[in-house]
């Protein structure tokens, strides 16, 4: 079996442009899957830091 850490130091090789735009392709909808369950899900920490942070600032809510 060969040893994979020899091949660091050789230098590149170019991939096919088919592939290479598959890949990036691939990425960007990666990406915007990600920012899609960013914009859609909630940050509980953030909600539950603000409701409290709302009740101990407001006269109405005994402490």
């Amino acid at each position: 079996m060969e040893n994979p850490f020899k091949l660091i130091n050789e230098p590149l090789k170019e991939v096919p442009p088919e592939l290479k735009a598959k890949v990036m392709n691939d990425i960007a909808i990666a990406k915007l899957i990600m920012e899609l369950g960013a914009l859609f899900s909630y940050n509980f920490s953030h909600v539950i830091e603000t409701v409290i942070s709302k009740r101990k600032n407001t006269k109405d809510y005994p402490n």
